[in-house]
């Protein structure tokens, strides 16, 4: 049996605010993609747009998230300190991602170091996660079958919506709800990479 991930549905949040396509996400990831670049180097493999500001069209969160692949995340200390020295704040509890699948209980596989903007800066959202492990896969394939499925898109908009109406403040409830849903949504797009041969897209830094 699945050990379910811990929610505060009764915690006080920010304001969970779902906002309407914006055009300028795109540039916005390109100007902090090269940040990042410029901050790890070659140590980052590919530095990709993931989320839902990376889906023309899609309403969001205006918070860019991003997603810098490494070979090892056991060099993680070289980064971490390069990237808060770079203007980052690395939130040190924030080690693993959520998954309701049978992987689950396997903790190597969700494994990540996350980093958010500093003081005054333009919220971001960083992901470094290890090369080849389901959760690096996990937001391109969500991505790129959100940009190739418009009904898949448009209704995985209207439950974002809805769920910022009935917890307007409350960031662990959204996602009480959300995270499974996406799980879902992440089966359907691993059929659908199968019959499709998918490969990621090539926009990535």
């Amino acid at each position: 049996m699945l050990t379910e991930p811990e929610y505060d549905i009764t915690r006080k949040s920010r304001p969970i605010v779902i906002v309407d396509y914006q055009d300028q996400w795109p540039k916005e990831f390109r100007e902090i993609g090269a940040r990042i670049r410029e901050t790890l180097g070659d140590d980052a493999l590919r530095i990709d747009h993931i989320g839902s500001t990376s889906v023309a069209g899609l309403a969001a969160k205006d918070i860019i998230d991003i997603q810098a692949t490494v070979a090892d995340l056991d060099l993680s200390e070289t980064f971490i300190e390069s990237m808060v020295n770079a203007g980052w704040v690395y939130r040190e509890g924030n080690t693993s991602d959520v998954f309701c699948g049978p992987t689950m209980s396997d903790a190597s596989l969700w494994e990540k170091r996350f980093f958010c903007e500093g003081e005054g800066q333009r919220r971001v959202n960083i992901h470094v996660r290890c090369e080849g492990r389901l959760n690096q896969r996990y937001p391109i394939l969500f991505r790129d079958f959100l940009r190739c499925n418009e009904t898949v898109r448009l209704s995985y908009e209207q439950i974002k919506r809805r769920l910022a109406r009935i917890f307007p403040e409350n960031i662990d409830g959204y996602l009480y709800i959300k995270d499974p849903l996406m799980d879902i949504i992440f089966e359907g797009a691993e059929i659908w990479a199968r019959e499709t041969s998918w490969v990621p897209d090539s926009d990535f830094l």
